[in-house]
């Protein structure tokens, strides 16, 4: 599929190069919402930590010698320290370790990967020459932005590495978001309203397929 391709401000280019040519079996694959929710179900538990477990009664390396007469005392007859009664005793029914990592396949990891593509290809999707900036500031990218109108929640894709000039003028306004190609997830490409790739960024990811 054809797109034209346009500037950081939205107005678009003239000549040889006001088209790029999307590869149909990247950015043309028609979405599932079973696919792109185990994708994306992956990534979010993937992203939690362990929980960290308490240590309970057998886990305390404390004595179990018998410190006082069974009788006669006045007191309990206690005869280990690691209970949970005692300060420095097990935790009673504390919480159990818990990992969230998940597995998937990556044949299914890299067919939700383009499912999320080829959706913001339908609608979202926004092609730019590169991120280059004459005045890398943020009062003069808002500008840009708000004169190109692609919405409030932007995620932008750059190739090897983003745009220095582009990431810091970037880094202060709020819903802007950006990435390296190698960076691309779908949870990120779905949450924005519009996705922007630099010329880099697409060539990037056709590549990561077709390699």
């Amino acid at each position: 599929m054809k797109v034209k391709v346009q500037k950081i401000d939205g107005s678009e280019i003239s000549g040889a190069d006001a088209d790029i040519e999307l590869n149909d079996e990247v950015f043309g694959v028609a979405p599932r919402a079973d696919i792109l929710h185990r994708v994306v179900t992956w990534q979010l538990e993937n992203r939690r930590g362990t929980a960290r477990p308490t240590r309970e009664r057998s886990d305390v390396a404390r004595t179990g010698k018998k410190f006082g007469r069974q009788k006669g005392g006045g007191t309990a007859r206690h005869g280990d320290r690691a209970a949970p009664i005692f300060i420095g005793g097990g935790k009673a029914h504390g919480a159990r370790k818990r990992d969230f990592e998940q597995s998937l396949n990556k044949k299914v990891r890299a067919l939700g990967l383009k499912m999320a593509l080829s959706s913001k290809a339908k609608d979202g999707l926004v092609i730019v020459d590169s991120l280059d900036l004459a005045d890398a500031k943020t009062k003069v990218l808002k500008g840009h932005l708000d004169k190109a109108g692609w919405g409030r929640k932007v995620l932008v894709i750059d190739g090897d590495s983003v745009n220095e000039g582009f990431r810091k003028a970037a880094g202060n306004l709020v819903g802007i978001n950006v990435l390296p190609a190698r960076g691309a997830n779908v949870y990120d490409i779905l949450k924005h309203d519009t996705l922007v790739l630099t010329r880099d960024a697409v060539e990037k990811l056709e590549g990561r397929f077709n390699g």
